[in-house]
């Protein structure tokens, strides 16, 4: 197991924090009863991303349903950024200790892929992580660790680079998130420490056996313009705490999407863990340089009903700028029948000492995309468009392209491409959904690369309720073609169980 020296920094830290805390708690404290917890929801993660009620569950959960989502697993929208502040509790006081949750996660992962030149890489592993997830002492502040571990069942020799394990297809187990959450004020708060994040360009991208994670301090809050029908603390129950904390009946109060608000992050990040790694390096030497540089990354999303617009800048000296936006809006065309249209734009470029290529480079690409929810059905369409001097890259995360699939990104200078999707839940069995995709690309500017086409197929199944809750199986199978460069079909294919248990 790795345990870093900068381990005792964050603890440090920690102690100087619940010092403060415990002298400001008559102050802070009073002023502040009915603050809410600093918690974003599963699937709407963000800088303070894997963070959930306390007094639910911990830090990691198993991979939502994707048959009727467009996103592709690994990657985040920039809505699914800086926290779901839905999940949000009120409470008086929080008892850390009884508060403390833990989480087992038992993932296993069996992968194969016939790379264009007739190579394999295959592997079958068994793993998953234990995260624990303390209350918030003093109110204000609580802590959190994840070990996550990776071991071979089936792994050749000669058929490594399934990133399923360690390089050599060896198996690993580190540490990889250990944090500290304060809160500092309603809808304000810092963590600071390693764990996973999302965002578009920095994110957990967990599609192997274990995820991203990255050493950071990071803010993150929100502001509405306007409030609810009711300001009472309203229980799980549904009834009202009035200004007294007795029990009162309040009204419905105004639906969120009513309300406008702000959500907007700012955090440092200077080491990342890979998925399949079982040290932490620094952000710079992740991404290919010589030099130890960190990232700066700061955004804000605004959002008010059913329509949202944003935009987070990556900037790492010497190495990258990673400028990101996006904007999304629902039109109803009838009760069954919303469309959904979103646009994005990604702006890339070296900056400094060039760092990273030794040259100056940029890239851009800009991409739309509508769905189209019908009952259990989801169809999908979207287009991207990529130029510049350079592909585009995504040394930290998923790439968020609108037609980045399974196993192919579509981010090459001077290629387009077009996606078709349609996804089903499948009435008859609980939890069973499943999805197909097609995406045609277009020739590239470079001469020795040439035009692709993949086509994905998706079968999952996750009973939603019963005493399989917790149990994710899921089958996946791409094909990309190639054409020119006298190669074979790219198979790539995947199928992985995981299984929860809360306590």
């Amino acid at each position: 197991m790795s345990i870093r020296t900068s381990l005792r920094d964050y603890a440090s830290t920690a102690v100087t924090l619940l010092i403060v805390l415990s002298g400001v708690e008559t102050t802070v404290g009073q002023q502040e009863k009915e603050i809410d917890v600093w918690n974003a929801g599963p699937s709407d993660l963000s800088f303070a991303v894997t963070q959930i009620p306390p007094v639910r569950t911990v830090t990691q959960v198993a991979p939502e349903d994707s048959a009727l989502t467009s996103t592709e697993e690994g990657r985040t929208d920039l809505d699914q950024s800086f926290g779901d502040w839905r999940e949000w509790r009120l409470e008086e006081r929080r008892q850390a200790l009884k508060d403390t949750k833990f989480e087992f996660n038992l993932r296993t992962f069996y992968f194969d892929r016939s790379d264009f030149n007739g190579a394999e890489k295959q592997a079958w592993a068994i793993g998953g992580w234990l995260g624990v997830k303390t209350g918030y002492f003093l109110d204000h502040i609580a802590f959190g660790a994840t070990v996550y571990t990776s071991n071979p069942i089936y792994a050749p020799d000669d058929r490594d680079g399934t990133l399923l394990l360690a390089p050599g297809q060896n198996g690993y187990t580190v540490l990889g998130e250990f944090y500290a959450e304060l809160r500092i004020v309603k809808d304000v708060g810092i963590t600071v420490g390693a764990k996973g994040y999302d965002t578009p360009f920095i994110n957990r991208n967990d599609t192997r056996m274990t995820p991203n994670t990255f050493e950071a301090i990071v803010l993150q809050g929100r502001t509405e313009f306007g409030t609810s029908s009711s300001d009472a603390a309203v229980t799980d129950d549904g009834i009202g705490l009035g200004k007294d904390r007795k029990e009162v009946a309040v009204p419905a109060p105004t639906p969120a999407q009513d309300v406008a608000a702000i959500k907007y992050g700012l955090g440092y990040f200077y080491k990342i863990k890979e998925r399949n790694d079982s040290e932490f390096v620094s952000m710079s030497e992740d991404a290919g340089a010589d030099v130890e540089r960190g990232v700066w990354a700061a955004g804000a999303l605004y959002e008010k009903g059913k329509f949202n617009i944003g935009a987070i800048d990556y900037y790492s000296e010497d190495i990258i700028n990673i400028a990101y936006a996006e904007s999304k809006l629902e039109v109803p065309l009838a009760d069954d029948w919303k469309l959904k249209f979103a646009g994005q734009y990604v702006d890339q470029g070296s900056v400094g000492d060039n760092a990273l290529q030794g040259h100056s480079f940029s890239g851009h690409q800009f991409g739309l995309k509508v769905d189209l929810p019908i009952k259990k059905a989801l169809f999908t369409a979207a287009f991207t468009h990529a130029w510049g001097t350079a592909n585009l890259q995504n040394p930290w995360s998923g790439y968020p392209g609108y037609t980045s699939v399974q196993v192919q990104d579509f981010n090459r200078t001077g290629e387009s491409a077009f996606l078709l999707r349609a996804g089903y839940d499948l009435p008859w069995v609980d939890g069973l959904s499943a999805y197909a995709l097609a995406v045609f690309g277009t020739d590239p500017d470079s001469a020795s690369q040439y035009r692709q086409n993949e086509f994905d197929f998706n079968l999952q199944w996750g009973p939603k309720k019963g005493v399989l809750e917790g149990l994710s199986l899921r089958l996946r199978y791409a094909v990309v073609q190639q054409f020119g460069g006298d190669v074979h079909d790219l198979t790539d294919f995947r199928a992985i169980c995981n299984y929860v248990i809360k306590f």
